[in-house]
């Protein structure tokens, strides 16, 4: 099967004449002998011939006998074939054709790459990846363009006709269209071949194949007086219901500067929306970006947006009609009835890293509202809350880290992906938060009712969680540490034109976890241990909350923990949202007892220091004592239990540690506690 995933209007006309610029069949050279080394033209991706990244010259395999080029992987991971070819130029405008003959040898996968500019690694301009079961897959910065087949385990013909001025891109396998698609990016420089079969594009691992006959052409050209072409339309995704703004490009395909246009777009059969442009000077081939500002709807099934640019200059209709229009699908991701998903983060004042996490949280509750809940578990600063605290460090080896339902540990920047596994899932119960709050008390009573869509039995739990945004505080720990400054770790969010560590004034916390209870991982006696399908049930709540706590920035999370410690669902409010709802009769109240872990200190000294430390500890009933080091990536260094009894002093040989910041982890039953140490 065959899927373009976007589509255009007009169609690259595969008979265009094209001029002949490069060709090579490799016969002319010595069977066993490097590409490189027999033709400078060609060259490798860290540079010279002759070494492991150079391919040879094989007879084993031809399109156009005697000779093609061999490429084998030797690990999943790819290479380390892998060969470039620099265009004698970088193209960004007029027809540009490349064509080769692949062989991917049966359950094997071949792949390569167009880039951007003569950068090696810069940036890619579109990735073809051959899977090993004959899938063909175009893509770029992750957004699949195009899908098809091809024939494995015997010769066939690959021709890319690219219109890069109109930015319309199509593939031929043996002189058949696959389809047309437009591409974020419109230039390319660089034909870079690889010996891989990425696990995590759909491949085995395994990657081998022949290429032969590798050529590419161009032709310019002629542009009319006045002419704009809607350019490219940036794939939309989201969740039924969510409104989403329209973001295109439109490009000065014509000799004349654009002041003015209009563009207008319609979805689903849909009515037609216009919007104006006006006060813009474009020049001849420059780019403009637009979002519209009414938004759509998103719909389920795979529905038709297309844009169409017209009235430019206020003239009416331009010179060249077929390139005015652009058309997309769009098929959201339909979440499951009632569901919202959690996402937990682990972070710190501390981490020099985390910043990253704050941004993605961010990101997933714009992008979300409403489908997502996201927590911000510090650790080892003012804001630290010692019970979730140590909840979450059972699931993960570092910071910052991640949990999403609290399925694995991953990176804070690829929460989305394991947003979308989950949000699909029908939960086994719709939870709604109810509240009340009395102002001069302090008290806040929460009511958690679920309604059931499925019958359960077991260990079924509930937890409450309690957030909070906009969190200051004055002195150095409630300041940022920040790996980002200065730019040179990339562009996050803002935080790389901060300084290192981004002063407390500066800084505002959201999502900040300020309690959980009556624990982590739930209670399982708050639930029926069998429970059918339309039942109701309502577990209650009574939280004290601090006068420094702020709640009209606070939110109620309600979980529905599954006996797996997965999380089912949850409910998500505002504590005056919470208070709108009202608050529920309650068939079970929840006991705070079980979440008042006492707290422990230790005294850990020199500090900072340099071959020794100690700790100093109180344990007059002999519980287990775990000591465990770690750096501030969150990696161990150092552990170790303990059976001790009275007041004990514990060494620590700090001499083959690397200068730097350490975490120290001590935990006596239920008791924890965490102590930042300096290796000088």
């Amino acid at each position: 099967m065959k899927q373009a995933i976007l589509f255009v209007s007009a169609l690259i006309v595969s008979s265009t004449v094209y001029s002949q610029i490069f060709t090579d069949n490799f016969d002319s050279y010595t069977a066993g002998d490097f590409l490189v080394n027999s033709n400078p033209e060609w060259d490798t991706w860290t540079g010279g011939g002759g070494g492991a990244e150079d391919v040879q010259i094989s007879s084993a395999q031809s399109s156009s006998a005697p000779h093609s080029i061999y490429f084998k992987a030797t690990t999943a991971q790819g290479g380390p074939d892998d060969i470039i070819l620099r265009f004698d130029q970088v193209y960004n405008d007029g027809i540009f054709s490349i064509e080769a003959n692949f062989f991917v040898v049966q359950n094997n996968g071949a792949y390569f790459n167009l880039q951007e500019d003569f950068t090696v690694g810069g940036s890619w301009a579109i990735d073809c990846q051959m899977l090993d079961d004959g899938t063909i897959t175009f893509s770029n910065s992750g957004t699949d363009y195009l899908i098809s087949t091809y024939p494995t385990g015997q010769w066939f013909n690959l021709r890319m006709e690219i219109n890069l001025t109109s930015n319309e891109w199509e593939v031929f396998i043996d002189n058949t269209s696959q389809g047309v698609f437009s591409n974020i990016v419109s230039s390319v420089g660089i034909l870079d071949i690889f010996a891989v079969n990425q696990v995590a594009n759909g491949g085995n691992g395994l990657s081998e194949f022949y290429v032969d006959d590798v050529s590419y052409s161009h032709t310019p050209i002629n542009l009319p007086q006045l002419n704009a072409g809607l350019f490219f339309i940036n794939p939309l995704n989201g969740l039924v219901g969510q409104n989403a703004n329209p973001s295109i490009q439109v490009r000065n395909l014509g000799q004349d500067n654009i002041t003015s246009f209009d563009l207008t777009y319609s979805y689903a059969g849909g009515i037609a929306v216009t919007e104006s442009v006006t006060g813009v000077f474009l020049p001849s081939l420059a780019t403009y970006d637009y979002n519209f500002i009414a938004p759509i709807t998103l719909a389920a099934g795979n529905n038709i947006l297309d844009v169409t640019v017209s009235n430019v200059n206020a003239a009416g209709q331009d010179n060249d009609v077929t390139d005015d229009t652009k058309t997309i699908l769009i098929d959201p991701v339909v979440p499951g009835l009632g569901k919202i998903v959690v996402g937990e983060e682990a972070t710190g004042t501390w981490c020099g890293w985390c910043p990253r996490g704050a941004v993605f949280m961010d990101f997933m509750a714009a992008k979300y509202d409403g489908f997502w809940a996201g927590i911000a578990v510090h650790n080892n600063d003012p804001m630290a809350d010692s019970i979730y605290d140590a909840g979450i460090g059972g699931f993960i080896a570092g910071y910052p880290s991640a949990i999403v339902d609290r399925g694995g540990d991953i990176d804070p920047s690829v929460m989305e992906g394991d947003f979308i596994q989950q949000i699909v899932k029908t939960p086994k119960a719709i939870i709604t938060n109810g509240a009340t709050f009395d102002a001069t008390t302090r008290e806040l009573k929460v009511s958690l009712t679920y309604d059931f869509q499925s019958a359960i039995s077991g260990n079924w739990r509930v937890a409450c969680a309690l957030t909070e945004d906009g969190v200051t505080g004055t002195g150095p720990s409630y300041g940022q540490s920040n790996s980002y400054s200065g730019g040179g770790s990339g562009v996050m969010g803002g935080y790389e034109l901060l300084p290192s560590p981004v002063p407390a004034a500066q800084m505002v916390y959201d999502h900040v976890a300020r309690k959980i209870a009556p624990s982590f991982s739930g209670d399982a006696t708050l639930l029926p241990s069998s429970i059918t399908a339309g039942d109701e049930h309502t577990v209650c709540f009574t939280f004290t909350l601090p006068t420094e706590w702020d709640e009209s920035k606070m939110h109620i999370i309600g979980m529905l923990v599954s006996p797996s410690g997965t999380i089912d669902n949850a409910g998500y409010a505002s504590i005056s949202s919470a208070e709108t709802n009202g608050l529920a009769a309650c068939d079970a109240v929840a006991s705070l007892e079980i979440s008042k872990i006492e707290e422990m200190d230790f005294n850990l000294y020199p500090n900072p220091t340099r071959d020794m430390a100690y700790i100093d500890i109180s344990n007059p009933n002999g519980e287990q004592v775990s000591l465990k080091i770690t750096d501030l990536t969150g990696k161990i260094v150092a552990e170790r239990t303990y059976v001790i009894q009275g007041e004990v002093q514990l060494p620590i040989n700090t001499s083959k540690f690397d200068k730097g910041t350490y975490i120290v982890h001590l935990q006596k039953g239920d008791a924890v506690q965490q102590k930042k140490m300096i290796i000088q």
